[in-house]
């Protein structure tokens, strides 16, 4: 009985030690592969072991690596297999060509599933030229371009309908959502406006009275901070504040509620979402501006007064009566005009941002940062325009 045990024992070392021969055996937790010869001029690759997502990390790289023609790809030994060990056997199937056999039926299952999921592609794709590249990047641009205008005069008569909606039945006028609006365009965002106008009159009034005291002018400091306040930084720069701050949290809100599908819901218990969402964001950015921007302009000149104080000699309370002798009504007028006009741009940049989130979570953040752009890029825009205009009013 020894001689034979010996004998089984001494004839399969001399298979294994054939097997190994004609290629080397790879492993990694358990997870075997090697090769030998199918008997028909070809290879057949014997896998063994469990091909799980924790076995197969290591030894896909010398899968992947294997040059010899493989006829066959033999499942008997695997000993356990999920969907990344049948996804590995149907890669190495399709490149080579090769059936595979010894599938037991949790296998078969799993490959069968697999079969059309498995697609030769180029990890890298190719790149066109920078010729092809350039026009069809313009070419999408201009594409894009007009089919957001398109959308932009849609939601614009959606608002027209909402407004003309209100003005028939005022009761459904939503109050408490317009009077948080106003608190949180308006009231919560005073000390950021604050604090950045304050430095602004500081900055504006130290640097121009350098610049003027080379030509011997430094008491025209305070026609520069009362003007330039006034007329134009106060409320340009509030605007740019407030569609950095309001503007993205209403593409952020509105957003995250299409996501969710509450604006749907909204609409199927008869509530409309622009005069429920869009009319009382918008109505608050406008309301709100003119007395942001107002705000901002005082809390600029009174930077500039402290400046004046410190370093010019220029009293305070001088500089502060000075302000009214110096600074002509019209540049008041000037930025209140141009203030109800921001707030318009940055509500409805915000609100229609929000309203076209589709599809996933990624949506939220490029719309909001789309909102924020091009909320700023009117602003600035209108607010050249606004100069022109004004000018040629004799307001210059």
């Amino acid at each position: 009985m020894s001689g034979l045990c010996q004998r089984l024992f001494g004839e399969a070392t001399a298979c294994m030690r054939r097997v190994f021969a004609a290629y080397p055996l790879g492993m990694s937790d358990g997870a075997f592969f090697s090769i030998e010869d199918d008997g028909n001029g070809g290879s057949k690759l014997l896998l063994s072991g469990p091909y799980l997502v924790s076995t197969v990390g290591d030894i896909d790289q010398e899968l992947r690596g294997i040059e010899v023609p493989i006829s066959a790809v033999d499942l008997s030994g695997v000993t356990a297999i999920d969907t990344v060990g049948a996804w590995v056997t149907s890669r190495i199937s399709v490149d080579h060509e090769a059936q595979i056999t010894g599938a037991d039926e949790r296998a078969a299952r799993l490959l069968g599933a697999l079969e059309t999921a498995v697609e030769r592609v180029d990890i890298v794709p190719d790149q066109h030229s920078v010729w092809a590249r350039v026009p069809e990047q313009v070419g999408t641009m201009i594409t894009d371009f007009g089919i957001g205008i398109i959308g932009v005069i849609g939601f614009l008569g959606q608002l027209l309908l909402g407004f003309w909606g209100l003005l028939r039945n005022p009761r459904r006028f939503r109050g408490k959502a317009f009077v948080r609006q106003l608190e949180f365009v308006g009231v919560s965002a005073l000390p950021i406006v604050g604090l950045m106008s304050f430095l602004i009159g500081i900055v504006i009034a130290q640097q121009g009275a350098v610049q003027l005291a080379q030509f011997g002018a430094e008491t025209l400091t305070v026609n520069l901070v009362g003007r330039i306040t006034l007329r134009e930084l106060g409320v340009l720069m509030t605007a740019i504040m407030v569609a950095g701050r309001s503007g993205s949290a209403f593409a952020a809100q509105i957003g995250t509620m299409k996501l969710t599908e509450e604006v749907d819901a909204m609409r199927t218990i008869g509530i409309a979402p622009i005069e429920s969402l869009v009319i009382p964001r918008i109505l608050a950015s406008m309301f709100m501006m003119p007395l942001l921007g107002f705000y901002s302009a005082v809390v600029g000149i009174i930077g500039g007064a402290v400046v004046a104080d410190l370093t010019l000699g220029i009293p305070f309370l001088t500089f502060l009566s000075r302000i009214k002798e110096v600074v002509p009504t019209y540049d008041l007028w000037v930025g209140l005009i141009k203030a109800p006009v921001f707030g318009l741009i940055i509500g409805l940049a915000g609100c229609y941002n929000g309203m076209m989130v589709k599809g996933d979570s990624e949506q939220v953040g490029r719309r909001t940062t789309q909102a924020v752009v091009s909320a700023i890029f009117m602003v600035i825009v209108l607010d050249a325009f606004f100069a022109v205009f004004f000018t040629g009013l004799g307001w210059g």
